[in-house]
This record gives structure tokens, C-alpha cells and sequence, in this order.
């Protein structure tokens, strides 16, 4: 966008590095198992990945690092997740109130009676808290373009909703648990998936979840105050947004500006009884909102499927700047006005421990069409294959049915031709052998 003459900003998390200072399990280990006199083997290419690090932003100095940042000439940097967010958002914090510290301070909240792990009320007012921050950083910002010529792309992200489930102030309130309900339950499993078991046998045994941030079981009561506690993080962006359209009809830049509202992920949130985020494949992690607000797009909804790696072309093709070479993914708007699209879509997940009962660190792929959805998990002993008509909640595994074999070797086919079809043809080839 910026190549394409467009000014750009982004405002809130971005996650572009890691917001971290703990190494990576592999690095820990690496010079024990691999030879140090390759250092090809280590693929470092010299940059430090620092500007989102929290020490950065811990210091009694302001930090701040040159621009442009992976192509954003504007940064209002946005680190980690509800009261305790860092980056440039802790430095303005520190200045607008003494109390700061106690804010973030994860002991300090407010008496309430939910027994949810990560349910905190904080004691953070509404104007310090991390949303009420980007939504005045984007209004200034969008003020700032009424009289400029010059076309801008401006990416804003919240932190929320995600845990720790710690709305501020009145948005704590907003919901009760008993507005909630399980739609799938541990119980309506034929057989629970090995995570699932996991989880489930984690949570009768009252063991912890081994990290803040691994997905673990949870009591119907304190899923469905999760429920009620994310609601008021959602009511509280919708505000947010709400109050920045308004500041683009106010600069007049209302009907010649294109709103894309998505997600990255999203969070088991009571899916079989399950609470944050991890290796095992649901519809509630993987499927996220999609809205594309446009003055030359008519009104409508769409039943094709989309992949985030569309997202980029889709948004260059209606900017009318041309991809580069190899860029993957498809142009949502021409599948749209042609009512055809993918047949079905890759889902790949990596990571770097083994989680929720895996015995290796998921390189899980999976291929879901409007019909299917299988999903191969490389060193376990189990996969999932479900008939997404029959049975939408996928909860009747058939990986292991004779009667669906066949159609589980048709579908490892559409897998392993969608994992090809991922192949980087960058960069150019510059001669033919």
C-alpha cells in the first residue's frame, strides 16, 4: 500500500515480532542437537526483533523505534493483552496516571465472585483501558487526513477480546452468566478427540493449566462467566468502532473509505467446555467475522469461503495496486460478483511444544469444504473426519469408519494437492536450470 502511494498507520497490536522475551523451546536446545559451525542452519538474518519486546517500553525513557515499520509510516505500538498491554500504550499510560502500576498490577482488582481462571476486575478506569486508547489514537488519526489529498490504509487493532477476561469499569456488568449457554458440550462427543480427554481429565484431577496462555476444561459455570465477560470486551470495541465511523463522516471520508472488520483468531470460549486457545481444530478458533463495508458494493451475504490469506489481494485489487509476484490467496471481490469461489480451504497450524495431550508439537493440516472437514495431525495416532451436513457441531469423529475410508483417501488427495499448491514461486526464477 505504502509502494502504491498510499499513506499508512497502524494503530493497536500488531504482533508483526514477538511481544516476548522468552526464547522458544528449539532455541533453548538447538546448539545441543544441531552442528553451531552452520550458521545457515539458524536462518538469522541479523535483525534484532526488538521493538516489541515489553522491556523496551519498561524503561524510564521513551522508546520508540524508526519508521516506516513493515511498511507503516504511523505506529501507535499496542503489546500483550487486557490491563497489563505494553508498547507505546504503557508509555502514555504512565503519564496519565500515578497509579499506573497498581492498574496493571494482576493482584490489585476489585471484589467479584467468579471463580473463571483469568476473570479479573480490574481496577483500571474506562479512559486508560488499551481499547479506549487505539479508539482515540484512530479518531485523531482519521481528523488528521479531512484535508489531505493523499489516499491512506490505516490497520487498527485490539487487543481484546482474549484473556485474561478483564472488561473495565461498567463493561464488567454488561452480561451475566446466565445469558450463556454451551452450544457443545464434552458429553455430546461419541468419542472425545485425545485434547478434548485431555483437557477433561486435567480439570477432574484440579490441575491448572500448565501455562496462562494453554487452552484448558473448565466448570459450565465459569465458561459461561467467560461468555459474559467477553461480551462486555465486545460491547466495549463496538463502542469503540461505533465512535470511529463517526470521526470519518465527520472528516467527510465516509463514502470513500473501505472498512474491512475481521479477526485473527478466535477462542474455544465453551466449545466442549473448553476455554482459550490451542492445536485442536474447531470451527471456533478458525472461523472469524468477515465484513467489507463499501460505498460500490452493494449490500449481501455470502456463503463461499474465504481464507485471511485473500484478505491482501482482495484489498490491492480494490486499491487497484497490482500484487506482488507470488502472492498467494484470491480476490474475494471478483468470487463475490461471480458467486463462485474455492471449492475449499487449507487450514495449517504449528507449533512448538506439544499441547493438550499431543505427543508432538502439532503440524496439524487440515482441507474443510462446505461438506467436509478432515484434519491430519503428522506423528498421533488419530485424525478427525466429519460430515459437516449431518453433523455441523462435528462431534461424530469418522476417521476411523470403514465406510468412510474412501472418502478419507479422496480427501488426504485435496490435502496434499492444497499443501502443493501452498509452494513459494518467490522469488523469480532467473534461469530455467
Amino acid at each position: 500500500m505504502k509502494d502504491g502511494g498510499y499513506k499508512t498507520a497502524a494503530i493497536g497490536k500488531s504482533h508483526l515480532q514477538p511481544f516476548s522475551s522468552n526464547a522458544a523451546p528449539l532455541a533453548k536446545t538447538v546448539a545441543e542437537q544441531f552442528n553451531e559451525r552452520i550458521p545457515q542452519a539458524w536462518k538469522d538474518d541479523f535483525r534484532p526483533y526488538i521493538q516489541e519486546e515489553p522491556g523496551r517500553y519498561e524503561q524510564g525513557e521513551v522508546y520508540d523505534f524508526p519508521t516506516p515499520y513493515y511498511g507503516f509510516d504511523h505506529v501507535d505500538m499496542v503489546t500483550s493483552h487486557g490491563d497489563i498491554c505494553g508498547g507505546h500504550y504503557l508509555q502514555w499510560l504512565r503519564q496519565q496516571s500515578e497509579h499506573w502500576q497498581e492498574y496493571r498490577d494482576p493482584d490489585v482488582q476489585f471484589e467479584h465472585s467468579y471463580t473463571c481462571p483469568q476473570a479479573r476486575r480490574t481496577t483500571m478506569p474506562e479512559a486508560l483501558y488499551p481499547t479506549r486508547y487505539i479508539e482515540d489514537r484512530a479518531v485523531e488519526w482519521i481528523a488528521q487526513q479531512a484535508q489531505s489529498e493523499q489516499p491512506f490504509f490505516l490497520f487498527i487493532s485490539f487487543p481484546d477480546p482474549h484473556h485474561p477476561f478483564n472488561p473495565p469499569g461498567q463493561y464488567w456488568d454488561r452480561y451475566t452468566p446466565d445469558q450463556f449457554r454451551l452450544d457443545v458440550t464434552p458429553d455430546d462427543f461419541d468419542i472425545q478427540p485425545l485434547p478434548l480427554e485431555y483437557a477433561q481429565d486435567r480439570l477432574s484431577q484440579g490441575l491448572p493449566p500448565k501455562t496462562p496462555q494453554d487452552a484448558f476444561a473448565a466448570t459450565d459455570t465459569q465458561v459461561r462467566e467467560a461468555m459474559a465477560l467477553t461480551g462486555g470486551m465486545i460491547d466495549m470495541i463496538d463502542e469503540a468502532v461505533g465512535r470511529i465511523t463517526d470521526a470519518l463522516k465527520a472528516a467527510g471520508l465516509d463514502d470513500d473509505t473501505v472498512i474491512i472488520f475481521t479477526s485473527d483468531h478466535g477462542d474455544y470460549l465453551g466449545d466442549a467446555g473448553l476455554l482459550l486457545k490451542g492445536p485442536w481444530i474447531r470451527k471456533s478458533i478458525h472461523r472469524v467475522p468477515f465484513i467489507w463495508r463499501d460505498a460500490n458494493t452493494g449490500r449481501g451475504r455470502t456463503q463461499l469461503l474465504g481464507s485471511a490469506v485473500d484478505i491482501a489481494p482482495t484489498i490491492l485489487s480494490r486499491a487497484g495496486i497490482k500484487p506482488y509476484f507470488g502472492m498467494q490467496g484470491r480476490n474475494l471481490l471478483a468470487d463475490y460478483a461471480q458467486g463462485s469461489g474455492r471449492e475449499q480451504l487449507l487450514i495449517e497450524h504449528n507449533d512448538n511444544v506439544p499441547r493438550m495431550g499431543l505427543t508432538h508439537a502439532s503440524r496439524s493440516r487440515t482441507i474443510y469444504s462446505t461438506r467436509w472437514r478432515l484434519t491430519l495431525y503428522p506423528g498421533e495416532s488419530w485424525g478427525e473426519l466429519y460430515d459437516l451436513e449431518r453433523d455441523p457441531r462435528e462431534t461424530c469423529n469418522r476417521w476411523f469408519d470403514a465406510d468412510y475410508a474412501q472418502l478419507k483417501a479422496d480427501l488426504m488427495e485435496r490435502l496434499a494437492v492444497e499443501v502443493i499448491g501452498t509452494m513459494d514461486e518467490c522469488p523469480v526464477a532467473i534461469r530455467r536450470a
